[in-house]
């Protein structure tokens, strides 16, 4: 029997094993909708927004490790999905993004919402194609699917032209799929991690580096076992939290910009760094000529293109972490004799850096402190839920206050900084995961940029629970005017609306505020003890600032801790820091 086009797509969803679909109906894509219309195994979710439900494909992707898929029409529909597809691109989410397209006979000639998707998203896809003939199209899906999960995973973009998916032809979906330019290397060299062995033997000041890699290769249990074998002490980056338990004793916290003192100093002083899945940003890097000067470096990445491209990598492994780490921890546990006693001095060092600037906040009676906030987050979750932040000082104070023992319970926008992320993000992890708790700390800025996705959130029933954070401010530009632009706060101040609460009740949502450090806790209890989705404004001060801070051009190891500090740097440099590799 013939299959259409669009009967077809649903075919290969299914085969994917795909069970939720964040989707935005249009005129060209309603032949898929219609064969939508009597699914029953596919849960479609229609999102308000076609950049909010490409961010909540995000966050199932995510909180998953599975392909994310949205669906959206052509033209203002695809184009409204490039943001979240750069972010996607950026931070190695799997995800398809089927677009709708004008017919084949129509492209070209300006038809009615006609764009050149294929064109606009070739720069922030790690493939895209069109399809322009329906025999081709089973074919195309799997190597979507293929393409976006697999090596260092990333967004795959399928155009449908509307001729295509009302066409027929006979369904055969392929069991495997060969592409002769694309073969991801899994398995490491050999001979490169005996190399790494011996060098971990041979180091007294080792630090494991993991990134977001460690999550998408599924190799927690790997580095955990690593480091515990060799005695190393861990930092992850903003992508790898929960890639190592942040309880853990030899857990050093985030690195980089906003990372630990402790974390910074040690990879600085480090002689030797294991980079498992990170590819040395410039905010873990600071100024990348005086980064961790003498360490020697292993490099572990699927991604060849990422090795040596910022830092020289000594001993550079290509391959899936999860298979390197297997065969690299056989030879570290063979050759690491005595290695917990030489390394004794090491981690001395690493708690007197500890203690000499710890994470801390001074929390009065009366004005609330947004650390705070996210330690009674963490308290009354009991470190158990899915996290999702938006962009800015929250996001920062949560990566740092937050502990995350599991992985991919941490969602955040890390390489692209989207803001507006947070919000959707939560929704489609919420949909992965109903029974679980999933709470987005946002900001007042970032919130109001998908705000409307709360309406999905209510027709579905999805009880997310949103924190925003609510100083008046874009909180993370303020900070960078106040230090560095002597107190000019352009366009940074946004205090007054919308009032949060009625915007949440006008939804249909919870609303719920806090003003005072009393009412803290129980707003937080109360919130987390619905099951709906809730926003909770809190108001906090609007003048603290996120420390420990790298300045820009900066190493990573020249950490400001107060205003007092940044001031001094200011007036170093004239009074203020306006360039340099780190940038807001």
């Amino acid at each position: 029997m013939k299959l259409t086009g669009s009967e077809i797509v649903i075919k290969c969803l299914k085969k994917e094993n795909v069970d939720v679909l964040f989707a935005y109906p249009g005129g060209v894509n309603l032949p898929i909708f219609d064969v939508l219309y009597d699914e029953k195994a596919i849960e479609v979710i229609l999102c308000r927004h076609e950049q909010g439900g490409t961010h909540m494909a995000e966050g199932y992707a995510r909180a998953t490790g599975k392909v994310g898929v949205v669906l959206v029409t052509s033209g203002p529909g695809a184009t409204n999905t490039v943001t979240a597809i750069a972010d996607a691109a950026m931070d190695s989410t799997p995800m398809v993004i089927l677009t709708g397209q004008v017919p084949t006979y129509a492209m070209g000639n300006d038809a009615f919402q006609e764009a050149d998707v294929v064109g606009i998203t070739r720069p922030c896809t790690k493939y895209n194609i069109l399809v322009k003939d329906v025999r081709d199209l089973a074919q195309a899906m799997k190597e979507a699917f293929y393409i976006a999960g697999s090596g260092r995973p990333g967004p795959v973009l399928v155009d449908l032209p509307k001729d295509v998916v009302l066409a027929k032809t006979e369904f055969n979906y392929p069991e495997n799929v060969y592409i002769r330019s694309y073969s991801p290397s899994l398995k490491g060299n050999k001979w490169q991690i005996k190399q790494a062995a011996q060098e971990i033997a041979r180091a007294k000041k080792p630090v494991i580096y993991a990134g977001g890699g460690v999550l998408a290769s599924g190799a927690s249990k790997e580095v955990r076992e690593l480091a515990e074998a060799a005695q190393i002490p861990v930092t992850n980056t903003l992508m790898g939290l929960g890639g190592f338990p942040g309880t853990h004793p030899l857990f050093l916290g985030m690195l980089g910009m906003h990372g630990t003192y402790w974390a910074n100093m040690a990879i600085h002083n480090s002689d030797l760094i294991i980079a498992i899945g990170s590819r040395f940003d410039d905010r873990v890097t600071g100024r990348a000529a005086d980064f961790a000067p003498s360490a020697k470096i292993i490099q572990l990445d699927i991604d060849p293109t990422s090795v040596h491209k910022v830092i020289k990598a000594d001993v550079p492994i290509v391959g899936d972490a999860k298979t390197i780490l297997s065969d690299l921890i056989q030879q570290v546990k063979a050759s690491g004799n005595g290695v917990a006693g030489k390394r004794q001095p090491w981690m001395k060092q690493i708690e007197d850096w500890k203690k000499e600037h710890p994470l801390s906040y001074d929390q009065g009676d009366k004005i609330i402190k947004p650390q705070y906030v996210i330690d009674k987050i963490y308290e009354l979750t009991q470190g158990d839920a899915i996290i999702s932040t938006d962009v800015g000082q929250h996001q920062m104070w949560a990566a740092q206050y937050y502990k995350f023992d599991k992985p991919r319970t941490f969602l955040s926008s890390g390489g692209l900084g989207t803001m507006g992320f947070g919000f959707p993000a939560a929704i489609g992890a919420q949909a992965a995961f109903p029974d679980r708790q999933v709470v987005c700390i946002a900001g007042d800025g970032g919130i109001v940029m998908n705000i409307q996705e709360m309406a999905t959130a209510v027709q579905y029933g999805l009880p997310v629970i949103t924190v925003v954070i609510n100083n008046k401010y874009l909180g993370m530009v303020r900070q960078w005017q106040q230090l560095f632009y002597k107190g000019r706060y352009s366009s940074s101040f946004i205090g007054g609306p919308p009032d949060f609460v009625k915007l949440a009740e006008a939804f249909g949502a919870v609303g719920l505020r806090a003003l005072e450090v009393s009412e803290v806790e129980p707003v937080l209890k109360e919130a987390l003890s619905l099951k709906k989705p809730v926003l909770v404004d809190v108001h906090v001060d609007e003048e603290e600032n996120c420390y420990p801070m790298v300045p820009a051009g900066a190493a990573i190891h020249e950490m400001v801790f107060s205003d007092a500090d940044s001031n001094k740097q200011a007036a170093k440099s004239g009074g203020k820091k306006t360039t340099g590799v780190l940038t807001a």
